[in-house]
Order: C-alpha cells, then sequence, then structure tokens
C-alpha cells in the first residue's frame, strides 16, 4: 500500500461574527477556529481484506474526550466511504476504478455529539482515485482499409492508425502508446510514436500483387516489458496507374467479304489487351493506312471494348479481291510519371479478301415512270425495263409483274422486258398506276425489284357537271337578285332551250367558267309554288367537246323582314277548322259525355216534383256541375282549360266565357268549311252539337270540360266525384265528412245523418 500522506493543520479565520452590544455600545468580534488538509489519495483495484484507510479527520477543538462527532456527506459518502465518528478516520469499503470515476468531493463537518450543534464549518475535500496500468490499447476504429497507387515511391504515406488507452495519461506510463508492424514487412512500415503507415519497398505493381494485410500492434507502458498491447488488421490495396501500353496479340489479321454484303455489315473484330483497369486500360483505335480505307471503316463497341471492321462501300469480287488495313491502338490517357515507360500504343495490319457470290441482276435505273393514255386499246406500250447479270456467268434475266402491285391485272410484261396494258384505263377512277417489276436470273432465284410508275393521261370523256351544292334557296319576297355558278375549268353556261323564254329565271354567262341566273320577278309564294327546277346546259373546251345538262333546284322560303331565312320546308295549308284525327276524337268523346250528362240532368230534373235541398237558416241555390274526372286536389292550380279546341274561333283571339250562356252560332271565318273535304262533316256536327247544347232551356248554363292533370298534394278528402251518387238508394254513411273541416260542412249537414233522404233533399230544393 503506497504511504498516504495528509496534513491537519490549524488556521485561524474569521468566518462570521457575532454583535454584542455592551453597556459602553462596543462590538465584539469572536473568532473561529477552522481545518484544512490536502487530498486524498486511494489506489485503485486494491482487492486487500481489510477496508483501505483514506486517512483522518481532526478538528483542534476535539479534547479526545468524545465529546465530537465527525459527520462525512458527497459523492459516494456511507457507500463507497465510511468515518468513525469519535476518530475521524476515514475507510474506502470497495474496489475502486478511475476509468468509471476519477475522483469524489466529500464533505466533512464535526458536531457536538450531545447537540448535534456544528463546531466547525464544513469544509470539503477531494479523494483522486490513484491510477494503476489495468487497460490494454485499443484500436476503435479498426480493421482498416486503405489505398495507395502502384509504382508509388519509398516512404508514401498509406493510412494513420490511432489506438486508445483508458489509463491516466497524465501519471506514469500507463497511457504511454508505441506502434509496431508485426504482419506486412518489408512492404510497409509505421510510424512508432503517430501509427502512419508508409510503403517499404519501391514499384509495387498491382499487375503482380494487388492487395496486402498487415498487421499493427500498440503497446502502453512506452512499449517496455510488462506493458499491455492491442492490435489491428489494415487491408492495404494498390490502385491502378497507367504503366502498361496496349498490345495486339497478333501482329497480322485477316478477314474476308463476300460481295453480297450491305454498306454496314460487320467484317470482323480485333482487340488489343491492356493490363490497367477502368480508363487507363481504354483503348483508342483507328485506320491508319491500307488500300481499303475509302471501302471499310472502324468503329468501336462500347461494351466489348473491341475494334470493329464494317463494310463501308460495296465490294465487287470481279473488281478487285483484296483489300489491305492498317490499324492502331492506343491509351487516349497517359500518365506523365512514367513516359518514359512507353510508347503506349500498338498497330496491326488486318488482310482482308473479297469473296465471289452469286448476285441478282441489276436494273440499269433504279427506278421507271412512264405515261399512257386513259381509254387507251388492250396491248398499248406503256414502256420497256432492262436487268443484266453482273456475274461472271452473265445469265439470261426473265421479268414478272408481281400480282400484289397489280390486283387489277392492268399491265402485262414480256421477256424481253415490254410493259403494255391489258385492258383501258380510266384517269378519273386512278391517275397513277404504282407497279413492280422482279427480273430474275434464270437457273439461279436471285432476282431483284425496280418500281414503276405509270401515269395516266387525262382525255375529255366527261361532260361537266354542276357540284354536288346544286339547290337555291330564295326568299318569298325577294327582289330581283343574281345567284353566281363558278367552276374552275374553263366552261360556258346556258339555259336549256325548252325553258329559255321562262318568265322566271334569266341565265347569264359571264365568259369566265361562270354564269349568273337573274330573278325576274320580284316575288314567289310557296303556297302557290315551292319549288322551281331550272335546267342548265354547260360546255366545254375539251377535245372532243362535252356537254350535259345538269338541273339547279331552286326553293322557295319563308323569310323575316330582314331577309333572313327561317324556314324552307314544305308546310301544307291548314285551314283554322281543321284538326288532327286525335283532336277531332277527343272532341267527340267530350260531346258525347256532355250529351249524356245533359240527358240524365234532364231526366233527373222531370222526376223532381220538390226542390233538392232546404236550409232553414237561409235559401241557397247552387248548381250541380258534372265532372268526368275527379279534379284536383286544393293545392292544384296548374289545370288546363281545352275550351279552345271545343271552340275554334278560340284561334282568332276570341275565347267565350263561362259564366254566361255563348251565342247560338259564331260566324265562320272565310273559306272555312271547303278546304278540306274529310273535315267538313265533322266540324259542322261538332258544331251543331255545341249549338243544340248552348240553346236547350232544359239544360244547365253553358257547360265547360276542365282537365286536371295534377291533383296537388296534402288534401285529406279522396274523391270528389259524384258521378255514383246519383241513384237515391245509397247505403253509404257520410258522418266522417264531419271530421274534414269547415269546407265539408255543408256536405256533412247534407248528407252526414242517415234519416235524412234524397226525397226531402229534392223537397227542399222545390221548395
Amino acid at each position: 500500500i503506497p504511504f498516504l500522506n495528509w496534513d491537519l493543520r490549524q488556521r485561524h479565520s474569521l468566518h462570521k461574527h457575532r454583535q454584542r452590544t455592551g453597556k459602553e455600545g462596543q462590538v465584539l468580534h469572536r473568532s473561529k477556529r477552522g481545518w484544512v488538509w490536502n487530498q486524498f489519495f486511494v489506489i485503485e483495484e486494491y482487492t486487500g481484506p481489510d477496508p483501505v484507510l483514506v486517512g483522518r479527520l481532526h478538528s483542534d477543538v476535539d479534547s479526545g474526550d468524545g465529546n465530537i462527532k465527525y459527520i462525512l456527506s458527497g459523492e459516494g459518502a456511507g457507500t463507497i466511504f465510511v468515518i468513525d465518528d469519535r476518530t475521524g478516520n476515514i475507510h474506502a469499503t470497495k474496489t475502486l476504478d478511475r476509468e468509471e470515476q476519477a475522483q469524489y468531493t466529500l464533505t466533512a463537518q464535526a458536531v457536538a455529539r450531545d447537540t448535534n450543534k456544528p463546531l466547525e464549518p464544513p469544509s470539503e475535500f477531494i479523494v483522486k482515485v490513484q491510477d494503476i496500468n489495468d487497460n490494454p490499447p485499443e484500436f476503435l476504429h479498426g480493421p482498416y482499409h486503405a489505398r495507395v497507387p502502384e509504382m508509388s515511391n519509398v516512404g508514401t504515406s498509406v493510412i494513420q492508425v490511432t489506438a486508445t488507452d483508458a489509463d491516466d495519461p497524465t501519471y506514469g506510463n500507463s497511457a504511454r502508446l508505441v506502434y509496431s508492424i508485426l504482419q506486412g514487412q518489408p512492404y510497409f512500415s509505421v510510424e512508432p510514436q503517430t501509427g502512419i503507415i508508409r510503403t517499404a519497398l519501391p514499384n509495387m505493381d498491382r499487375e503482380a500483387r494487388q492487395e496486402y494485410d498487415v498487421v499493427i500492434q500498440a503497446k502502453d507502458m512506452g512499449g517496455h516489458m510488462g506493458g499491455l498491447s492491442g492490435t489491428t488488421e489494415v487491408r492495404i490495396t494498390l490502385t491502378d496507374v497507367n504503366d502498361n501500353p496496349p498490345k495486339f496479340p497478333q501482329s497480322v489479321y485477316t478477314m474476308s467479304v463476300s460481295e453480297d454484303k450491305v454498306p454496314g455489315e460487320e467484317v470482323g473484330r480485333l482487340k488489343a489487351k491492356d493490363l490497367d483497369l477502368g480508363e487507363n486500360g481504354l483503348v483508342a483505335y483507328r485506320l491508319i493506312d491500307g488500300d481499303g480505307m475509302n471501302v471499310f471503316e472502324l468503329t468501336t463497341d462500347s461494351e466489348t471494348r473491341e475494334a470493329v471492321i464494317k463494310l463501308k462501300k460495296h465490294v465487287d469480287y470481279e473488281t478487285k479481291r483484296g483489300y489491305s488495313l492498317k490499324v492502331e491502338g492506343s491509351n487516349p490517357h497517359i500518365d506523365s510519371r512514367f513516359l518514359t515507360w512507353g510508347p503506349y500504343k500498338d498497330e496491326a495490319t488486318i488482310k482482308i479478301s473479297v469473296e465471289d457470290a452469286d448476285e441478282p441482276p441489276v436494273f440499269i435505273a433504279p427506278s421507271y415512270t412512264y405515261e399512257v393514255e386513259e381509254n387507251a386499246p388492250a396491248g398499248a406500250v406503256v414502256g420497256r425495263v432492262h436487268a443484266k447479270d453482273t456475274d461472271a456467268a452473265n445469265n439470261p434475266v426473265s421479268y414478272m409483274i408481281p400480282r400484289y402491285t397489280d390486283l387489277e391485272k392492268f399491265f402485262s410484261i414480256s421477256e424481253d422486258g415490254l410493259i403494255t396494258t391489258t385492258k383501258p384505263l380510266d384517269r378519273e377512277t386512278q391517275a397513277w398506276h404504282n407497279i413492280s417489276v422482279s427480273a430474275i436470273e434464270i437457273g439461279h432465284h436471285q432476282d431483284a425489284k425496280v418500281r414503276v410508275n405509270i401515269k395516266v393521261k387525262d382525255v375529255n370523256d366527261n361532260p361537266p357537271e354542276l357540284a354536288s351544292n346544286n339547290e337555291v334557296l330564295m326568299c318569298e319576297t325577294v327582289p330581283p337578285l343574281t345567284y353566281e355558278m363558278d367552276h374552275r375549268q374553263h366552261f360556258s353556261f346556258s339555259l336549256a332551250p325548252e325553258v329559255a323564254h321562262n318568265q322566271n329565271f334569266s341565265l347569264t354567262d359571264s365568259r369566265d367558267s361562270t354564269a349568273s341566273i337573274y330573278v325576274l320577278r320580284k316575288g314567289f309564294s310557296r303556297l302557290t309554288q315551292d319549288v322551281y327546277f331550272l335546267p342548265i346546259e354547260i360546255n366545254d373546251n375539251g377535245f372532243p367537246p362535252m356537254s350535259s345538262t345538269n338541273t339547279l333546284t331552286i326553293r322557295v322560303c319563308s323569310c323575316d323582314s330582314k331577309d333572313t331565312i327561317l324556314s324552307c320546308n314544305v308546310e301544307p295549308y291548314v285551314l283554322p277548322a281543321g284538326l288532327s284525327t286525335g283532336a277531332l276524337i277527343a272532341i267527340l268523346a267530350c260531346i258525347v259525355i256532355l250529351l249524356a250528362i245533359v240527358v240524365l240532368f234532364v231526366a233527373l230534373r222531370r222526376q223532381k216534383k220538390e226542390p233538392l235541398i232546404v236550409f232553414e237558416e237561409e235559401d241557397i241555390r247552387e248548381n250541380i256541375i258534372t265532372y268526368d274526372d275527379e279534379g284536383g286536389g286544393e293545392e292544384d292550380t296548374e289545370a288546363f282549360d281545352i275550351a279552345t279546341l271545343q271552340n275554334p274561333d278560340g284561334a282568332n283571339g276570341f275565347l267565350p266565357r263561362k259564366d254566361i250562356k255563348p251565342e247560338l252560332q259564331f260566324p265562320l271565318r272565310p273559306g272555312m268549311g271547303r278546304s278540306e273535304a274529310n273535315s267538313v262533316d265533322v266540324d259542322d256536327f261538332i258544331k251543331t252539337r255545341i249549338a243544340d247544347a248552348d240553346s236547350d232551356p232544359t239544360a244547365p248554363p253553358y257547360d265547360s270540360i276542365q282537365i286536371y292533370g295534377y291533383e296537388g298534394r296534402g288534401s285529406l278528402a279522396g274523391s270528389l266525384s259524384s258521378l255514383e251518387s246519383v241513384t237515391t238508394e245509397s247505403d253509404l254513411d257520410y258522418d266522417y265528412l264531419q271530421s274534414w273541416g269547415p269546407r265539408f260542412k255543408k256536405l256533412a249537414d247534407l248528407y252526414g245523418t242517415k234519416d235524412c233522404s234524397i226525397n226531402d233533399v229534392d223537397d227542399n230544393e222545390d221548395s
């Protein structure tokens, strides 16, 4: 156990004062003693059988009689550090580790044992844990990976490795590290103090060896015996530099190409080898010499990095049977440090031989264009095509027209290439015929095709005609005006002889392939005639001249005051009394129903002797109106009055009143009764029946039929139809009318009591 030193020294200090006031008014100060000591030390990792004595506290006021009590507080007090409250001895009860906590701050205090009154002011002191070498060096960032260019000079820095030691670097050599290399010599070395790894051999070639595994050791205690150590691995990779030139495996390459190959086809490939990587190993190729530089071209495959020889022009075995090329391969990226190791390029020679091939015939012209007149008889000559065999054998050639280019079989070709027609051609149907002609080498399967364009020349074989829009619209009240006809070709116009002297229209030829139609009348009537047909004769200036007669349709339309066309449709003239069949049937049905109601009402009136309704408090006369429809509810405001349909004169704006009896007869409109034979009897019949009903003295006042298209919503009442209530023998109970509200009070009073018979009602009505 190392010797622990501490020094207790008494020092007078004034911490505070108490003020006393005597009779003389003097202030008295009381001095107080204090204690001061040096730091305490305790060795870490102590594992002895007894607690370690850290130090002793002692106050100068302690007389040794045990009246003073020492108290310890602060970090670890009571757990790690304990104090004898009588003697002031401090012991460490646990093993301490400096790496966990290097020092502890404690507070000492002396108090009276019986009163716990402080005898000394509290004072802090520090217990430091003294370090021992119990932690080896560690490489926290290992293992390492480093790169260094190949061919680097000796001493080139590769990487720096760093180890750490948890021991106290300020106490002894426990944290003083020294680096050494255990594996990786003689290629690399390490600096003992800094841990920097450097190259140790010159001209290290990546192509010979690319990776190295190096082991570095760090040892504490300055590397002396007994120190602790740690190791780490460093993988060092040599990066590539351009220190190798490209090299062709062969100095001469032989290739061949057939004469039937087309430009762009590949002839052969070659590649120079370069041991370097990436852009250092890239090789650029170019043709530098040879008699085939204009016939062949060189490209580079981006994936395989090969030089590709392609055909640039057609080769002919009969003309030239061999070519020579010289190719150069060089590095585009050169390292200036290794220029003396060059040159960084290589050359190779390519011998290309041309192979004979059975070639197809060749037409003299790339395409042919001929003209032939339309309507020419079959067998008319169109033109001739010619092809020849370019091979040395010079075999004869035959010709044919592929059917898919001449589906209608308009043309045929002879053995010597003469094209003729097989039927007359029509330019208006097809102005151009584009066909193909195949030339086939007899005895071989080689063939060639050429395009033949045949233009059909026009002859004047179609008479002129008006355009498709040969209808003119004209207002009824149009003043004399002009309609013009325009054509692109040169034509002359005239009216047909049969209408040359008509009184409605005239024609003037403008002599510029246009003509004007003039209106001779001031106005027209669609009722009299709504369409006029004007035959026009058109002549052309062709050879031979052609003519035709075309009909121009002129339609009379109704227009407004601004001559804007409103309608051009044919509208029949309808008399005001004329109605559709459905309307006539509806009117007849209404009249029949009305007559039936009138007859029934008259019959009931003759059977009655007394008034129908008698009220004690008032005499009310009411008209009974019979409806053939249930009608709408309280919210029905959409009923439509069709009285106009029963009275054709309503169209003139005269609507008869419903509350008075109409006149017996309305005057008819002029020309009303005889315009349409089919509607006269019906119209007279309807008017006669209406007049009879209106003039009947026994019938109720003038009737009108109401049509209710909407019954409304919210009505509590059901049907109010009285069609089923005309009999006197009614077994229905109408007491429910009492709950329908004040609107139905009279009906409830009239029909609500069972003892009130229909005869009583009749008597009341008569009275």
